[in-house]
Protein backbone atom coordinates (compact mmCIF):
# COMPACT_ATOMS: atom_id res chain seq x y z
CA UNK A 1 0.00 0.00 0.00
CA UNK A 2 1.35 3.41 -0.96
CA UNK A 3 1.59 6.32 1.50
CA UNK A 4 -1.13 8.06 -0.50
CA UNK A 5 -3.46 5.05 -0.16
CA UNK A 6 -2.71 4.98 3.53
CA UNK A 7 -3.76 8.62 3.83
CA UNK A 8 -6.97 7.92 1.88
CA UNK A 9 -7.92 5.25 4.42
CA UNK A 10 -8.29 7.94 7.10
CA UNK A 11 -10.70 10.06 5.05
CA UNK A 12 -14.41 9.88 5.86
CA UNK A 13 -16.97 10.76 3.16
CA UNK A 14 -18.75 14.05 3.75
CA UNK A 15 -16.09 15.38 6.14
CA UNK A 16 -14.00 18.54 5.92
CA UNK A 17 -10.31 18.60 6.84
CA UNK A 18 -7.65 21.18 7.51
CA UNK A 19 -4.16 20.63 6.16
CA UNK A 20 -2.97 20.19 9.77
CA UNK A 21 -5.48 17.34 10.29
CA UNK A 22 -4.04 15.41 7.35
CA UNK A 23 -0.42 16.14 8.24
CA UNK A 24 -0.80 13.62 11.10
CA UNK A 25 -1.02 10.83 8.52
CA UNK A 26 1.43 12.05 5.87
CA UNK A 27 5.03 13.23 5.90
CA UNK A 28 4.53 14.69 2.40
CA UNK A 29 1.16 16.29 3.06
CA UNK A 30 1.39 19.07 0.45
CA UNK A 31 2.31 16.64 -2.34
CA UNK A 32 -0.39 14.21 -1.26
CA UNK A 33 -3.01 16.96 -1.04
CA UNK A 34 -2.13 18.11 -4.55
CA UNK A 35 -2.46 14.53 -5.84
CA UNK A 36 -5.79 13.96 -4.07
CA UNK A 37 -7.22 17.19 -5.47
CA UNK A 38 -5.99 16.29 -8.99
CA UNK A 39 -7.61 12.84 -8.65
CA UNK A 40 -10.89 14.44 -7.53
CA UNK A 41 -10.74 12.62 -4.19
CA UNK A 42 -10.57 15.90 -2.26
CA UNK A 43 -12.01 19.32 -3.12
CA UNK A 44 -10.22 22.45 -1.99
CA UNK A 45 -12.60 24.88 -0.25
CA UNK A 46 -10.09 27.58 0.69
CA UNK A 47 -6.46 27.89 1.76
CA UNK A 48 -5.71 24.83 3.89
CA UNK A 49 -9.32 23.58 3.96
CA UNK A 50 -10.47 20.50 2.01
CA UNK A 51 -13.54 18.31 1.79
CA UNK A 52 -13.93 14.62 0.95
CA UNK A 53 -17.30 14.58 -0.88
CA UNK A 54 -19.77 11.84 -0.11
CA UNK A 55 -20.91 9.85 -3.14
CA UNK A 56 -24.68 9.70 -3.59
CA UNK A 57 -27.03 8.51 -6.32
CA UNK A 58 -27.04 12.11 -7.57
CA UNK A 59 -23.27 12.52 -7.57
CA UNK A 60 -20.82 13.83 -4.95
CA UNK A 61 -22.51 15.64 -2.04
CA UNK A 62 -20.69 18.45 -0.23
CA UNK A 63 -19.90 18.32 3.46
CA UNK A 64 -22.46 19.94 5.75
CA UNK A 65 -22.03 23.60 6.67
CA UNK A 66 -21.58 22.48 10.28
CA UNK A 67 -18.68 20.18 9.37
CA UNK A 68 -17.00 22.77 7.12
CA UNK A 69 -17.30 25.56 9.70
CA UNK A 70 -16.11 23.27 12.51
CA UNK A 71 -12.97 22.37 10.52
CA UNK A 72 -12.40 26.02 9.55
CA UNK A 73 -12.67 27.26 13.15
CA UNK A 74 -11.03 24.18 14.72
CA UNK A 75 -13.82 24.57 17.26
CA UNK A 76 -17.32 23.18 17.73
CA UNK A 77 -18.65 26.18 19.69
CA UNK A 78 -20.56 28.13 17.07
CA UNK A 79 -24.10 28.79 15.86
CA UNK A 80 -25.15 28.80 12.21
CA UNK A 81 -27.84 31.44 11.63
CA UNK A 82 -28.98 32.16 8.11
CA UNK A 83 -30.66 35.58 7.93
CA UNK A 84 -33.34 33.79 5.91
CA UNK A 85 -34.40 32.08 9.16
CA UNK A 86 -35.92 35.41 10.22
CA UNK A 87 -38.51 34.92 7.47
CA UNK A 88 -39.92 31.98 9.45
CA UNK A 89 -41.04 34.35 12.22
CA UNK A 90 -43.88 35.69 10.07
CA UNK A 91 -42.94 39.33 10.58
CA UNK A 92 -42.99 40.39 6.96
CA UNK A 93 -39.32 39.76 6.20
CA UNK A 94 -39.03 38.03 2.84
CA UNK A 95 -35.59 39.07 1.63
CA UNK A 96 -33.30 36.14 0.75
CA UNK A 97 -29.62 36.40 1.65
CA UNK A 98 -26.80 34.42 0.08
CA UNK A 99 -24.58 34.00 3.13
CA UNK A 100 -24.85 32.17 6.43
CA UNK A 101 -23.97 33.99 9.64
CA UNK A 102 -21.69 32.08 12.01
CA UNK A 103 -21.71 33.29 15.60
CA UNK A 104 -18.50 32.11 17.25
CA UNK A 105 -15.73 33.03 19.70
CA UNK A 106 -12.70 33.07 17.34
CA UNK A 107 -13.07 34.52 13.83
CA UNK A 108 -14.62 37.69 12.41
CA UNK A 109 -15.05 38.47 8.73
CA UNK A 110 -16.62 37.21 5.51
CA UNK A 111 -15.17 34.03 4.01
CA UNK A 112 -15.95 32.00 0.92
CA UNK A 113 -15.57 28.29 1.67
CA UNK A 114 -16.08 26.38 -1.54
CA UNK A 115 -19.26 27.67 -3.16
CA UNK A 116 -20.73 28.91 0.13
CA UNK A 117 -20.40 32.35 1.72
CA UNK A 118 -20.15 32.71 5.48
CA UNK A 119 -20.21 35.82 7.64
CA UNK A 120 -18.27 35.01 10.82
CA UNK A 121 -19.25 37.22 13.77
CA UNK A 122 -17.53 37.04 17.15
CA UNK A 123 -20.06 37.09 19.99
CA UNK A 124 -19.47 36.56 23.70
CA UNK A 125 -22.68 34.51 24.03
CA UNK A 126 -25.10 32.66 21.80
CA UNK A 127 -27.38 29.64 22.30
CA UNK A 128 -26.44 26.12 21.22
CA UNK A 129 -29.45 25.96 18.89
CA UNK A 130 -31.59 28.46 17.03
CA UNK A 131 -34.82 29.27 18.85
CA UNK A 132 -37.68 31.58 17.89
CA UNK A 133 -36.85 33.78 20.87
CA UNK A 134 -33.20 34.12 19.84
CA UNK A 135 -34.21 34.82 16.22
CA UNK A 136 -36.54 37.60 17.38
CA UNK A 137 -33.77 39.21 19.44
CA UNK A 138 -31.26 38.67 16.63
CA UNK A 139 -33.62 40.31 14.14
CA UNK A 140 -33.83 43.47 16.27
CA UNK A 141 -30.06 43.39 16.92
CA UNK A 142 -29.50 43.44 13.15
CA UNK A 143 -32.37 45.73 12.16
CA UNK A 144 -30.04 48.14 10.36
CA UNK A 145 -28.97 45.41 7.94
CA UNK A 146 -32.48 44.45 6.84
CA UNK A 147 -33.53 45.20 3.29
CA UNK A 148 -37.18 45.58 4.33
CA UNK A 149 -38.88 48.71 5.73
CA UNK A 150 -37.43 48.74 9.25
CA UNK A 151 -40.32 50.66 10.85
CA UNK A 152 -42.85 48.12 9.58
CA UNK A 153 -40.80 45.17 10.82
CA UNK A 154 -40.26 46.82 14.20
CA UNK A 155 -44.00 47.50 14.53
CA UNK A 156 -44.76 43.81 13.90
CA UNK A 157 -42.07 42.76 16.39
CA UNK A 158 -43.61 45.04 19.04
CA UNK A 159 -47.09 43.61 18.38
CA UNK A 160 -45.74 40.05 18.60
CA UNK A 161 -43.88 40.75 21.85
CA UNK A 162 -46.89 42.46 23.46
CA UNK A 163 -48.97 39.28 23.23
CA UNK A 164 -46.18 36.81 23.90
CA UNK A 165 -45.16 37.65 27.50
CA UNK A 166 -42.75 34.74 27.35
CA UNK A 167 -40.16 34.10 30.12
CA UNK A 168 -37.96 32.51 27.42
CA UNK A 169 -38.11 35.71 25.38
CA UNK A 170 -37.16 37.79 28.41
CA UNK A 171 -34.17 35.51 29.02
CA UNK A 172 -33.12 35.75 25.34
CA UNK A 173 -33.31 39.55 25.49
CA UNK A 174 -31.25 39.58 28.68
CA UNK A 175 -28.62 37.15 27.39
CA UNK A 176 -28.28 38.09 23.71
CA UNK A 177 -29.75 41.56 23.13
CA UNK A 178 -27.67 44.65 22.42
CA UNK A 179 -28.30 47.65 24.69
CA UNK A 180 -30.56 49.21 22.05
CA UNK A 181 -32.47 45.94 21.67
CA UNK A 182 -32.89 45.63 25.45
CA UNK A 183 -34.33 49.13 25.64
CA UNK A 184 -36.81 48.41 22.87
CA UNK A 185 -37.97 45.14 24.43
CA UNK A 186 -38.00 46.68 27.91
CA UNK A 187 -40.61 49.22 26.83
CA UNK A 188 -42.76 46.49 25.32
CA UNK A 189 -42.31 43.88 28.03
CA UNK A 190 -42.22 46.20 31.05
CA UNK A 191 -45.58 45.06 32.42
CA UNK A 192 -44.18 41.51 32.43
CA UNK A 193 -41.20 42.62 34.51
CA UNK A 194 -38.38 42.62 31.97
CA UNK A 195 -36.70 45.46 33.82
CA UNK A 196 -36.06 43.04 36.70
CA UNK A 197 -34.47 40.47 34.36
CA UNK A 198 -32.31 42.83 32.26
Amino acid sequence: MTKLDELKRHLKPGHAYRRADLARWSKSVDRHLRQLVEQGVLRKLSGGLYVFPKETAFGPAPASDKDVVGAFLKDDRFLLASPNAHNSLGLGTTQLYDKTVVYNHKRHGDFQLGSRKFAFRVKPRFPKNLTKEFLLVDLVNNLDQLAEAKDEVLKRVTERVAVSNSPRLRRAVRDYGSERTKQLFRRTLEPAGLHHAA
